[in-house]
């Protein structure tokens, strides 16, 4: 699909969203239905991602936080997240070369100590290889949980204002965001679910405050482009007031 085609199916005189999180769920009931190893549904969930972040790159999309492990999905049975693991390391490996050529940069978020070093070490890689490009930016949230990162977030200002860097009076909405994983990061316009789940799962609790929410029944394999770029179309043409009314 070339950046033309892309930018066409969205409505004129209406800006994309700048930043987009997707929860990608669905990989484990796609192979299922298809009598299939979890693992499988997994690595055609790697196929879609990579549909889509050419998508949103081409849409002039500015940051894509995708749900790729939370910190809940450590208690999986461990085949499956060595699995994972080594899909994550596969993936970037191979599309490293497609993030250089489009202008794409590799970021993350979450414990990433947790990863093994192997997967670490590629992620590492990746980030510096590709840290001059000024496109898109792809956010993995790996070993992610929200409430773990508010928690690290109030450690952090707790001990600011032990040693007297902070004080109470001062800490606002700014301070708490600066010391989020995201610091820096402007928070997402449109978060979308695929798979139809009617919940957040732990993910960007502060972030997503005034974020437009959709949720789709497309488990995350079957998620097309068409349908990233229709419920962009979609976002487009809903009012975000922020808690605020039109003036009479």
């Amino acid at each position: 699909m070339s950046s033309n085609a892309s930018q066409a199916g969205l409505l004129s005189g209406a800006d994309p969203p700048r930043h987009v999180a997707i929860i990608m769920d669905g990989n484990g009931r796609w192979a299922k239905k298809r009598l299939l190893n979890r693992v499988k549904g997994h690595e055609k969930g790697a196929e879609t991602v990579r549909t889509i972040v050419r998508a949103a790159g081409e849409l002039g999309i500015k940051v894509l936080t995708l749900y790729a492990f939370s910190t809940e999905n450590w208690q999986r049975p461990a085949g499956e997240i060595k699995a994972l693991m080594a899909l994550l390391k596969k993936f970037l490996i191979k599309e490293e070369p497609d993030l250089l050529k489009n202008n794409i940069r590799l970021g993350t978020i979450g414990q990433l100590a947790r990863l093994p070093d192997d997967a670490r070490a590629t992620i590492e890689q990746v980030k510096t290889t590709t840290a001059k490009n000024d496109g898109l930016l792809l956010n993995l949230a790996l070993s992610y949980g929200g409430r773990t990162e508010i928690v690290e977030m109030v450690q952090a200002i707790a001990a600011k204002t032990a040693a007297g860097a902070l004080t109470p009076e001062h800490i606002d909405e700014k301070t708490v965001t600066d010391h989020l994983y995201t610091s820096g990061l402007p928070d997402p316009d449109l978060m979308i679910r695929t798979s139809g789940e009617m919940r957040i799962s732990n993910f960007l609790l502060w972030q997503l405050a005034y974020s437009e929410l959709y949720i789709t029944p497309t488990l995350w394999p079957d998620f097309t482009s068409e349908e990233f770029i229709g419920i962009i179309r979609e976002y487009q043409q809903r009012e975000r007031r922020f808690g605020k009314v039109d003036p009479a």
